[in-house]
């Protein structure tokens, strides 16, 4: 698989080092500094670039011919406009909050669990997401997948960053701790007892690992995916 990197910073490198070991060739590397590029050189895109620039990176893929596979957050209000960009095109499309294999089966469980304390009243839900200092978004993307896996399935209708004594919304704590790669834990609390589901990221080869695994699953295909489609669940 030939692969354009979009975004060559700690993410993109990390995804280089796994789609080399796996016998793939990385044939572009497009940074914030790039200028001219062709991308219809690569067989497959992995975007893990700046919510800024991700919209017109993404659709200029599609615009190529290129399929896309995008772990950049922040920029998600536009979407469903890039999903009927890539449908116009005949593109190919997968994007995630995070695509370690091992959080998306954490969603699943999360959803799950939500179901199963839909109609115990006497429990509250608390969420707490850590993440390293250099982290600018807040909460991050997965944590607010897991909110909405909770409200999907339950009575909640929103989530609210730290505090909140609002009974419909879900309260995150946000914190920000030197070299942590992602830490996740959702928390159901009542006088009773605590249940915890806590997912623990020791590196980021996990999420590089879990991108190169979904551009392998989506090269040659048409039609916006999810992890789920890649993982069968």
């Amino acid at each position: 698989m030939k692969i354009a990197l979009i975004g060559y910073g700690r993410m993109g490198k990390a995804i280089e080092k796994i789609a080399l070991e796996r016998g793939h060739e990385i044939v572009l590397k497009i940074d914030v500094d790039s200028k001219e590029f062709d991308i219809s050189h690569a067989d497959i895109a992995i975007d893990f670039s700046i919510p800024n620039s991700a919209f017109e990176n993404i659709t200029n893929c599609f615009k190529n011919g290129v399929p896309v596979v995008s772990g950049t957050t922040g920029w998600l209000d536009k979407y469903e406009e890039a999903v009927e960009i890539c449908n116009s095109n005949n593109g190919g499309f997968i994007s995630a909050t995070n695509f370690s294999l091992g959080v998306n089966i954490f969603f699943e469980l999360n959803e799950q669990l939500a179901k199963m304390m839909t109609n115990l009243a006497d429990y509250s839900i608390t969420m707490e997401e850590i993440h390293h200092t250099k982290k600018l978004d807040a909460p991050s993307g997965t944590a607010i997948t897991l909110a909405e896996g909770i409200i999907k399935n339950t009575s909640k209708s929103n989530w609210a960053l730290d505090v909140t004594n609002k009974e419909n919304e879900i309260p995150i704590v946000v914190k920000r701790v030197p070299d942590v790669p992602g830490t996740h834990s959702v928390s159901y609390t009542s006088s009773i007892d605590t249940i915890d589901i806590k997912h623990t990221a020791h590196n980021r080869q996990g999420f590089a690992l879990g991108a190169v695994v979904a551009a392998e699953w989506l090269v040659n295909k048409e039609g916006v995916f999810t992890m789920k489609d890649v993982l069968g669940l």
